[in-house]
């Protein structure tokens, strides 16, 4: 028994935020004190680094669990199924439901209990939860509903990630411009093929350490609420960290799925920074003395910034519907999903179409 994606959609907010859009706001140093550097120099410094042109925000009505039931719809529409028949509907997120300008997020019900109750799903044995696993929640979902599906425990689930990160940005804090928001998802199904769907997994847990590299912190501006906390991050330490962790975490998987490197056709690596993803491709090609084949790594991250959770399932959906350029899948090709984030969290898993 395997398991298979049969179906995926994404939602991708319709306000764009450019780079220009951040002239008007006041950069400040971790301190308090004024950045030293006009914004459009900020501005250029930041996409030469990130990759990043701009990025999408929900409109302010929407809600995390809003834009996740637009994507599971159009999901559940892509497989063709009846969501009744789902049996597990797996939703990662890291903030839950932040309302424009409130400081409390709300998790009460569930946001996995919200979209099967948008769905109308009337089946008390589709069982619906959430996961908090950062940045790499969506592909854990996955990981959890393949274990479902091997263990005899699920026949089909839904799973989902979805993030409003500007909901939860420091202003005043230049990594600011690199979150987004977005909601992707996928229905995976068993397979008695073997030789399809997904072939290997890894997971792990760098928490000694490395727990806090990403955290709950206060405005750089010393004059706001000291007790409203915003997503703050250690950019160089997670860069380190990815560098020398993601590549390791994709030749054990890749390894254990007894897959030749030569096979893989694409690598869909969570969307969060472009230098830092391009050095962690150079790097796991290198663990087999080998460089990255061209279009190795459709990136989606210049116009939709990094939406956390939602990168990877919204990268996948762009792809198998041909909506990135010069990038195209096909029947019998090898992908590797990989992520990492707060945690630190690392996993990644290898998928033949």
């Amino acid at each position: 028994m395997n398991s298979k994606i049969i179906g995926s959609g994404s939602y991708i907010p319709n306000t764009t935020v450019t780079n220009l859009d951040f002239a008007q706001h006041q950069f400040l140093n971790e301190d308090g004190s004024p950045f030293p550097y006009a914004n459009d120099v900020v501005a250029q410094k930041f996409k030469e680094i990130t990759g990043i042109e701009e990025r999408r925000y929900v409109e302010d009505q929407l809600l995390t669990s809003d834009i996740a039931y637009f994507a599971a719809q159009k999901a559940i529409e892509d497989a063709g199924i009846d969501p009744e028949t789902l049996d597990y509907i797996i939703f990662a997120h890291n903030f839950g439901n932040v309302k424009q300008g409130a400081i409390q997020t709300d998790i009460l019900p569930s946001l996995s209990a919200r979209v099967k109750h948008s769905l109308k799903i009337k089946n008390p044995k589709c069982v619906a939860y959430d996961i908090l696993f950062g940045c790499p929640g969506w592909i854990e979902g996955m990981i959890q509903a393949n274990a479902y599906i091997k263990a005899g425990m699920a026949k089909r689930c839904l799973v989902i990630g979805a993030e409003t990160l500007s909901r939860v940005v420091d202003i005043h804090d230049r990594d600011s411009m690199i979150y987004s928001d977005g909601a992707g998802a996928t229905i995976i199904e068993a397979t008695h093929d073997d030789h399809i769907g997904m072939l290997a997994h890894e997971t792990a847990s760098f928490t000694h350490d490395e727990a806090y590299f990403l955290y709950f912190g206060n405005s750089f501006n010393t004059e706001h609420d000291p007790d409203v906390r915003y997503i703050k991050m250690h950019g160089r330490k997670i860069y380190e960290f990815a560098l020398n962790q993601v590549p390791k975490a994709m030749k054990e998987c890749l390894d254990k799925s007894g897959i030749a490197i030569e096979e893989v056709k694409k690598v869909l690596i969570h969307q969060a920074n472009e230098k830092m993803d391009e050095a962690i491709i150079q790097r796991f090609f290198r663990l087999y003395k080998q460089t990255p084949p061209e279009g190795i790594m459709p990136m989606s991250i210049h116009k939709l910034g990094n939406s956390s959770v939602a990168t990877v399932p919204t990268l996948y959906d762009l792809l198998i519907k041909g909506k990135i350029e010069n990038q195209e899948l096909h029947k019998g090709d090898v992908i590797i999903f990989a992520s990492v984030g707060a945690g630190m969290n690392i996993n990644a898993f290898v998928y033949r179409l």
